[in-house]
């Protein structure tokens, strides 16, 4: 019943991110394909990627682990010997820096225009990180002089990540708050939520924000000064502990703050118009990076927009749309750019995928539920595979006449 009951509460959040996000869901969701037994694979000689080892990394948080496995799948059917990429996993922080040096060749769990931020830092030798990558998807409007680095075709999960801060709906409700400026201007809304935050008793709200690494614990930290928010500052921890604490509130109807992102299955216990609602934000961040941060000005949010109606988001009833204050990401691929040079296929593969907001959506449910090892999750994958054989044909059909 109570996986039945998440379920549910996936499908109807994903049919509103669907919206919010103007997701083309019906358009990349193929039809299970009823041939698949009958398809021959292709001779070995035409697999471009045999004999070519590949290292591949994955970011630090599960809700990217099925894409990764995914990619690795597709990757090793055109030949490719691809490395375990549970074996390699990291923040971004760390995973831009490492791919321009060359140290891995390629993940699947960038979210610009956030993690643009990481392409700025210079090397050793005077260039910068971003010179020396490649992206798959659009360009965000922060990447400056990386423009060209940015492929405009493509793109696995465009605009899928929506993201934002969730509040207890019966707290919201009791002080009419519908900001996280009208929190932090609210004595006596402060003083309820501070008895009750992670840090009690310090006459501050202690929202749940990001494991650190993650990029967007540096862009809260922005957008608390952007905000001039004086009383609210972020708790910066293990994220799967700051969520089955901040789903305890919520159904305690307890007083919490958490930043979070679809896809996911965070929202199938920290349901939007049930225990939770989206809180917006009076200020949307700009590039004027107001910390001071190495690559802040690519933490611009703007417009910071989503078509979230008013019982879930409840400051769209005063702006006629839900002013979250994040931008909707794009999760797309990111790779080494002597890699994808000397591997045309696999550019013209990460060129082809996109994947179902929906579908990524289910398998992050199915980890919840406890498909969390790696072969679990490469299972699930594989499935998902067979199950859209004929549209993975055409990409990978794609890649070998690239090759």
């Amino acid at each position: 019943m109570m996986r039945m009951s998440k379920l549910l509460a996936l499908l109807a959040a994903v049919a509103l991110v669907a919206a919010a996000c103007g997701d083309s869901t019906d358009e990349t969701t193929a039809a299970p394909d009823t041939t698949a037994a009958e398809t021959t694979a292709a001779p070995a000689a035409a697999l471009p990627g045999e004999g070519v080892d590949v290292t591949m990394g994955r970011a630090d948080w599960a809700t990217g682990y099925f894409q990764a496995a995914v990619y690795q799948l597709l990757m090793e059917e055109l030949g490719y010997n691809v490395s375990e990429p549970s074996e390699l996993e990291l923040g971004p922080s760390l995973a831009y820096l490492s791919m321009a040096q060359g140290d891995f060749d390629f993940w699947v769990n960038s979210w610009y225009p956030g993690h643009i931020s990481w392409w700025a830092p210079e090397l050793p030798d005077g260039t910068k990180v971003g010179e020396h990558l490649k992206a798959f998807g659009p360009t965000p409007d922060t990447a400056g002089e990386f423009v060209g680095n940015f492929t405009n075709t493509g793109g696995e999960l465009v605009a899928g990540g929506l993201q934002g801060y969730l509040v207890t709906k019966s707290f919201a409700d009791e002080y009419g708050l519908k900001t996280l400026d009208d929190l932090d201007g609210n004595a006596d809304a402060l003083a309820a939520f501070d008895a009750a935050d992670p840090v009690p008793g310090n006459g501050i709200a202690d929202i749940y924000g990001c494991q650190e690494s993650y990029t967007c614990d540096n862009i809260i930290t922005n957008q608390i000064a952007f905000s001039g928010w004086e009383n609210i500052q972020q708790t910066i921890a293990g994220y799967d502990a700051m969520v089955a604490e901040a789903i305890d509130k919520a159904n305690s109807d307890l007083p919490m703050v958490i930043y979070t992102w679809t896809p996911s299955a965070y929202i199938t216990q920290l349901i939007p118009g049930d225990n939770v609602v989206w809180i917006g934000v009076e200020d949307v961040l700009d590039d004027s990076n107001p910390t001071g941060q190495d690559g802040g000005e690519g933490h611009d949010q703007r417009p910071g927009t989503a078509n979230i109606s008013a019982d879930t988001c409840p400051v769209a009833a005063d702006l006629g749309t839900c002013q979250l204050g994040w931008i909707a990401a794009d999760v797309i691929v990111t790779a080494n750019a002597d890699f994808v040079e000397a591997n045309p296929a696999a550019a013209a593969l990460f060129n082809a995928v996109t994947l179902p907001i929906i579908d990524v959506s289910l398998a992050n449910v199915e980890q919840d539920n406890g498909m969390n090892t790696t072969e679990d999750i490469k299972g699930l994958a594989a499935g998902w595979i067979e199950d859209n054989r004929s549209t993975v044909d055409e990409w990978l059909a794609a890649a070998r006449a690239a090759a």
